[in-house]
């Protein structure tokens, strides 16, 4: 895989820049800029390069039509602020563009080209489309490794029409995520939470035979105890799961993997209600499991404690609740102790995950942070991302 910091002479050329800017929208105002922050970086390589940027991005799923809700605006006005320098977002048809034409008005722009998922052709990979959109440039930079799992014109059909390269946010994620799949030092542990176990048995599965502990927080351990004969009340669980539970408690076993799961927890009637630890043989009926209890939250820390490599992806509980944060916020405490120590190596994904550390303002003191979602998690599935496959 070519790293753009390898290529030797960006004077004057023109890169199509292919990134994720899919960024959250409220009243056509931004709500969270993770996503425009993370990718500065590889805007300051280019412009010290003296590169010239065509961006390709998208926002939200507008299966190939016009939304003006939809438009890259907002974003063009965000980053201006960041980069200071002048952005221009170019609405006309893609077709009726031309390299020549792009840069006539003023070389230093950072020209943007609209949504590129408001053409039908983008989520086909399709090869006219593909191959237009590479005549814009005369090379081609990857840094949206969220949107690497997709088969897309933009991430992997254009590759195969100009010089292709790897930006620097990609870079720095798939040498992350290599920490807690290939190149690993242990002891290794998984912390993994979410509603439905099924989404994540194949990051399980695949993480079993490499790492010494997998501990099972959040809804999704509302299977595995009722799964062991204990009454969840009227928590979230998911229907027909106990083939999979018995799979991940037999492969463990094989690969000496300990699966950790909550022994105690902390309940409410509602969602807004406040919390009452009890031990699993006392949850009644009409009990929501909203949180982890103390006694778990002392063995996950004791398990972090040992610990040279994490990987947490998923909170322990609803803590959108106060009442029910604080298993989150004692693992996020726990990892951030020993990372002060450099005695840790810790990764994190997924949405809810970033929304918890974002509320206690940690963001900055762990290893490394992805915002991918499903490319996140296919990768640490073992699956060959189309993105990731364009480029090598």
């Amino acid at each position: 895989m070519n790293n753009i910091k390898n290529c030797k002479n960006l004077d004057g050329k023109i890169v199509l820049l292919r990134l994720d800017l899919n960024v959250p929208l409220k009243n056509n105002l931004i709500t969270d800029e993770t996503r425009i922050i993370k990718i500065l970086p590889i805007f300051n390589f280019l412009i010290e390069n003296k590169a010239k940027i065509v961006v390709i991005s998208h926002i939200g799923r507008p299966k190939g039509k016009w939304k003006k809700e939809l438009s890259l605006k907002p974003v063009c006005e965000s980053l201006k602020k960041k980069i200071n320098k002048k952005i221009k977002l170019i609405t006309e048809d893609i077709f009726s563009l031309n390299k020549q034409k792009l840069f006539e008005s003023s070389k230093d722009e950072i020209i943007f080209l609209e949504n590129v998922r408001f053409y039908e052709d983008e989520e086909k990979n399709e090869n006219e489309f593909s191959k237009h959109l590479a005549s814009l440039g005369d090379l081609y930079v990857n840094d949206a490794f969220s949107c690497s799992h997709r088969a897309h014109s933009s991430i992997s059909k254009i590759t195969e029409f100009l010089p292709s390269f790897a930006g620097l946010q990609l870079v720095t994620e798939i040498n992350a995520l290599k920490k807690v799949t290939t190149e690993i030092k242990k002891p290794v542990t998984c912390i993994i939470g979410g509603s439905k176990i099924s989404t994540k048995i194949g990051v399980i599965k695949n993480l079993i035979p490499k790492f010494d502990n997998i501990i099972v927080v959040g809804a999704m351990a509302n299977n595995i105890i009722s799964y062991e004969g204990k009454n969840i009340g009227k928590s979230i669980k998911e229907e027909n799961c106990e083939t999979t539970i018995r799979e991940i408690f037999e492969t463990s076993t094989d690969h000496s993997c300990k699966i950790t799961f909550p022994e105690d927890v902390l309940v409410g009637k509602s969602l807004n209600d406040k919390s009452k630890i009890k031990e699993l043989n006392d949850i009644q009926d009409d009990d929501l499991i909203l949180d982890i209890g103390p006694k778990t939250i002392k063995k996950i820390k004791n398990i972090i404690e040992t610990t040279e490599t994490i990987l947490w992806n998923g909170p322990a509980g609803y803590f959108e609740n106060p009442n029910f944060a604080n298993g989150s916020n004692e693992i996020a405490k726990a990892i951030i102790k020993k990372n002060k120590n450099n005695s840790i190596y810790s990764v994190l994904g997924g949405g809810d995950t970033i929304a918890v550390i974002n509320q206690i303002k940690a963001i900055k003191e762990f290893n490394f942070v992805s915002t991918a979602g499903g490319a996140f998690l296919e990768y640490l599935e073992g699956k060959e991302l189309p993105g990731i496959k364009a480029l090598n």
